[in-house]
């Protein structure tokens, strides 16, 4: 499975997967049976209405819009996520680590016509294999690609930490984090240490002093970890 370095607003960058070319190939799939099953729904509710097959230009435009608009749609308020691509845990991310915008979604809706609808997706599927980032045209025009969402499924792979009964927290200061925060702080450490990114860890460990306005003694290692942490006792307590 190929990997993509993708640099975060902290400057530091992070690996993520790729989402394979079958998860994305399963995802459109997957939205297409979402049609097939939308379209089914209408059929019955226009047959009920006695309206039958007889669809004038203004039924069929407002049947068939949210069709032509679903990804974007989607896109735009599920986070880079279409129902397919929730199921598949996948999701648009931009390469330069910015949460995407409205426009990068639009341009990957756009060329949608050309990656997928008018060549069959063969267009899609052949700039997905031979670009290496995993873009097809519309993600190369938006900045984007898609990968996998990394699975929380222990304890250790969240900001929750086992913490002794008898903790005494260092920093109290720790309250002013958000999850979000210390979510940002764990997995950038984790990352760093793993790639001994040292710079990397020490503009962390700056970054968190002068947002908490503390000083210690501690490495900056030390004091991120007791960061995590105290959040962890302190966020147990409340």
């Amino acid at each position: 499975m190929e990997n993509v370095r993708i640099r975060t607003t902290q400057n530091v960058e992070i690996e993520y997967q790729l989402a394979s070319l079958g998860d994305r190939v399963l995802a459109t799939l997957l939205d297409y049976l979402f049609f097939f099953a939308y379209l089914i729904i209408i059929g019955i509710i226009t047959s009920i209405a006695g309206i039958g097959n007889n669809w004038g230009p203004g039924l069929s435009m407002a049947v068939f819009l949210p069709i032509l608009l679903y990804s974007l749609v989607c896109e735009t308020f599920f986070q880079g996520r279409s129902f397919g691509k929730m199921v598949l845990k996948i999701q648009v991310v931009k390469l330069d680590g910015t949460p995407p915008h409205f426009s990068n979604y639009l341009l990957r809706w756009a060329l949608t016509l050309i990656d997928s609808v008018v060549s069959f997706g063969i267009v899609a599927i052949l700039s997905i294999i031979i670009n290496g980032k995993g873009q097809r045209l519309g993600d190369m025009a938006a900045g984007t690609t898609v990968i996998r969402l990394k699975q929380k499924n222990t304890i250790h792979d969240t900001i929750l930490k086992t913490i002794d009964p008898g903790y005494i927290p260092v920093f109290k200061e720790a309250t002013y984090l958000t999850d979000h925060d210390v979510s940002i702080i764990k997995e950038v450490l984790e990352f760093s240490k793993k790639s001994n990114n040292q710079s990397a860890i020490l503009k962390l460990a700056q970054k968190i002093k002068q947002t908490l306005g503390v000083n210690t003694d501690l490495t900056d290692i030390q004091f991120l970890e007791t960061i995590i942490a105290d959040y962890n006792h302190l966020y147990s307590e409340k």
